[in-house]
């Protein structure tokens, strides 16, 4: 989906196709024709975004043979669908019973992740619609805390320097300009936007920059205003920005809102959780950690990494952090200038929810999705962006 701004740019509104998993190229190709024309019908539309994850082997099939990128970019076209970014952060296995600590592999220190995303800015150069030229591609924010150290950081800097250089030839190349943004994330080396200002400036390379995660942000008890401001202060570029919510409780020391949140403790994800206290964040890694006993203080509200339907917050005692994502989007787009042309809805838990929740068949799912960006089309509208055909 497409919007005007009033300074004149286009602002691009995609889904992220990651709550669909598939490991081949075979999968992606089925995705768009049982997920995303599904979802762009019922949004009444010609043409849809969808921000597209993919997984090692699909990317590698892509890269290494130009008639299957010419396939897929038909396929694309025949469906009308249109993809200017791609989500970079899961390397494989997305789909598992269990991903855990498992999407944090191949990390920044690994070459893997270098090939992988040079990999992934080449395919998206061939993919993007013909009247596009700024292509995005969100990636894991360096590595996750415990397995990182001078000599990992070293060797993450010096592989996001090369990616640089690497995006800087594609540009010539071919006229397309790519860019990845870091996605700050819970637990991760640069867990906030103000952890990603240091690595990033120390590249000081304007194709590098961040990916704003609302529902990240919000886990962390961020302020969109202030961490938006201060990347700007800073001359990080807001790459992209992922639209979602998070799980919130206000009185998580009360019996029956640990009940509800312990509905949300599930097998396949991690779900980091906050608290902000007079000593500042506390957290555990997942949610079940922070359910058990005293594990987290709970004189204040708790807030966890579970992407919760923008559309549908959980019932009372819960809600979401749907306030936070306005807020970030007030700032991000409804100024004189956006400060993102990149938007993409990623509610990837839909069959994570508690099973009263979660869709029982493919259609109940198009029809939440589709109404996830009819809430984030109307945001957009109400800032003043005018939709396009």
């Amino acid at each position: 989906m497409r919007f005007r701004h009033p300074d004149g740019s286009t602002v691009h509104l995609a889904y992220c196709t990651n709550v669909h998993p598939a490991e081949t190229l075979d999968g992606v190709l089925a995705q768009l024709r049982d997920h995303c024309e599904p979802v762009r019908r019922r949004l009444g539309r010609d043409r849809l975004g969808i921000g597209l994850w993919l997984a090692k082997d699909a990317a590698h099939a892509l890269v290494t043979d130009p008639s299957a990128l010419r396939g897929l970019r038909t396929e694309l076209d025949r469906r009308g669908l249109e993809v200017v970014t791609l989500n970079g952060f899961p390397y494989e296995g997305f789909g598992a019973e269990e991903v855990k600590y498992r999407v944090y592999k191949p990390d920044w220190t690994d070459p893997e992740r270098l090939d992988h995303t040079t990999a992934l800015a080449r395919v998206l150069a061939g993919l993007l619609p013909d009247d596009v030229t700024e292509g995005s591609i969100s990636t894991l924010p360096l590595a996750w805390r415990t397995a990182y150290d001078g000599r990992g950081a070293e060797a993450a800097r010096t592989a996001l320097l090369t990616l640089a250089q690497r995006l800087d030839s594609l540009r010539e190349l071919t006229g397309r300009d790519i860019r990845v943004g870091l996605e700050p994330e819970p637990g991760c080396t640069v867990e906030t936007t103000g952890d990603a200002i240091a690595p990033l400036t120390a590249i000081g390379h304007d194709r590098i920059g961040v990916c704003v995660d609302t529902c990240h942000l919000a886990t962390s008890f961020e302020d969109p205003h202030t961490a938006l401001d201060t990347l700007a202060e800073a001359g990080v570029p807001v790459v992209k920005s992922q639209l979602s919510a998070a799980l919130h409780a206000e009185h998580p020391h009360l019996p029956e809102v640990r009940e509800a949140l312990a509905a949300f403790d599930e097998p396949r994800f991690l779900h980091q959780t906050r608290t902000a206290t007079a000593a500042g964040l506390r957290g555990t890694d997942d949610l079940g950690e922070a359910l058990k006993s005293d594990a987290l203080p709970d004189a204040s509200p708790w807030r966890a990494h579970f992407h919760v339907p923008l559309h549908a917050a959980p019932a009372a005692p819960l809600t979401s952090t749907l306030p936070v994502l306005k807020a970030a989007l007030t700032r991000l787009v409804g100024g004189p200038h956006p400060l993102t042309r990149h938007l993409e809805v990623e509610t990837y838990t839909w069959q994570a929810l508690p099973a009263e929740l979660r869709p029982r068949a493919r259609s109940q799912l198009a029809d939440g999705i589709a109404a996830e960006l009819t809430l984030a089309r109307d945001l957009l509208t109400d800032l003043g962006l005018k939709e396009l055909p």
